[in-house]
């Protein structure tokens, strides 16, 4: 009888365990903006730089193109390309319904025609019965595809610091508590920093230091929440920023055309979209591709590589700046940022949006956990693989992405390794149990 009971004490124990790693959580954090280098200087972050060393650094992250925000917003969280989710802007135009998404500022923007091309994560999770709590994450407030997250705190222009750190604290309760089986933080404001002082700045290098002494808090409290074994916490940015000469490189559209022959213009700066008359067409495309500085691509001539140019929302012309170069109709309706002057007079110092392959677009990523190799440095990947990376810390099988498992799977713990090291913890355990010590 009593060797029955240790049977089943044994096994119960075993499956203990196992159901401990199955319930591993996820904690993300988008940080807009951030720049593969920024955190260069690791001496200096000691908050960076305990992520590094106990987990997962890459060289680099290549955003999709456009190098902008909601592209890779979605990109990131459904692991395809833009012409493939049909994000493909922060600024989009319907030629059927003559709809606008502006950023995700007005309230068509929530419409499902810009969200329902792919199924980002959350929503699969949401699927499968599990629990996602996101915060100020650009695109939660959204029902996509007939689904929304079970906890959104919607997005707000530039999120506090503080914004930050009770999301931090309130993820980990509700991750520690099985509310969450994922949690997604946003913060923008290294992002802000970057578009107004440029990313060599002073203020971009506070802003970095402020952000380092917010993870030193989250690496505290996940010691302190016993946490560490169970929750993988995984870092990325959706793209990086480069300095803007502002006033000097800018690109005029009044000088090559008129513009009363535009039925529509979406954007400025690197990637700027138009639709001409259609009797102007020809006369439009020939006079912009003059111009020094810009590619003028009409929608079929797109390079591939951009993955771009089959969107339902691309433009019959698309302008590409090289880069530090501004696309403007005129200087007068540049974005002007509200820099406590009585009118918004503020230059901007940094722009994103290039070509993808241009360096300073590239972004960050880290991560830590019992998934990951510890102290190991990977080499370059790009948006579109982190989905799959999520995907396998979660135990979900990935929809059909365009990410490549080759490219991340180096910073993973194998399976058998995980599993062991589960098997000798548990083992271990038992052994305290059985004698007694616990």
């Amino acid at each position: 009888m009593t060797r029955t009971l240790l049977k089943i004490y044994t096994l119960f124990i075993l499956l203990l365990c196992r159901q401990r790693d199955a319930n591993r959580k996820l904690l993300v954090f988008l940080i807009d903006g951030f720049r593969h280098d920024y955190m260069d200087d690791l001496h200096n972050l000691p908050g960076f730089r305990e992520i590094v060393e106990n987990g997962v650094k890459v060289d680099y992250l290549t955003p999709d193109f456009p190098s902008l925000s909601y592209p890779n917003y979605y990109s990131l969280m459904t692991g395809r390309h833009c012409e493939v989710h049909q994000m493909t802007g922060n600024y989009m135009w319907d030629t059927d319904t003559q709809k606008e998404f502006l950023i995700g500022t007005n309230p068509d923007s929530r419409l499902p025609m810009w969200w329902d091309g792919s199924e980002p994560l959350w929503v699969t999770m949401q699927k499968l019965g599990k629990k996602v709590y996101m915060y100020y994450w650009p695109g939660c407030e959204v029902t996509i595809l007939g689904v929304r997250p079970t906890f959104c705190e919607e997005y707000v222009y530039n999120p506090s610091e503080k914004n930050l750190t009770d999301s931090m604290e309130n993820a980990l309760n509700a991750l520690k508590s099985s509310k969450a089986d994922m949690a997604g933080i946003y913060y923008e404001k290294i992002d802000v920093e970057g578009h107004h002082f440029g990313p060599r700045s002073p203020e971009i290098q506070r802003a970095i230091r402020s952000l380092d002494q917010a993870f030193q808090i989250l690496n505290q409290k996940i010691r302190e929440k016993n946490m560490r074994d169970t929750i993988n916490v995984v870092l990325f940015s959706d793209h990086g920023m480069t300095q803007l000469k502002w006033m000097e490189k800018i690109i005029e559209l009044d000088n090559y055309i008129n513009m009363s022959h535009i039925i529509k213009m979406m954007d400025r700066g690197p990637v700027v979209s138009l639709w001409p008359k259609q009797d102007k067409f020809e006369e439009i495309y020939q006079n912009l591709s003059t111009a020094d500085n810009m590619n003028v691509y009409k929608k079929h001539e797109i390079p591939d590589r951009f993955h771009y140019k089959n969107g339902q929302f691309v433009s019959t012309l698309t302008l590409v700046a090289e880069p530090g170069w501004f696309i403007t109709e005129n200087k007068a309706k540049l974005p002007f940022w509200n820099n406590g002057t009585e009118a918004a007079g503020g230059w901007q110092h940094g722009w994103h949006g290039y070509d993808n392959e241009f360096v300073d677009m590239r972004g960050s990523f880290l991560a830590q956990g019992p998934d990951f190799k510890s102290n190991y440095r990977a080499g370059p990947i790009r948006t579109v693989d982190v989905y799959n990376v999520l995907c396998k810390t979660l135990g979900m099988n990935p929809l059909p992405n365009n990410g490549s498992w080759s490219r991340v799977e180096c910073m993973m713990r194998s399976s058998a390794a995980t599993a062991g090291a589960s098997l000798i913890s548990c083992c271990f355990l038992l052994l305290l149990t059985l004698t007694g010590v616990c």
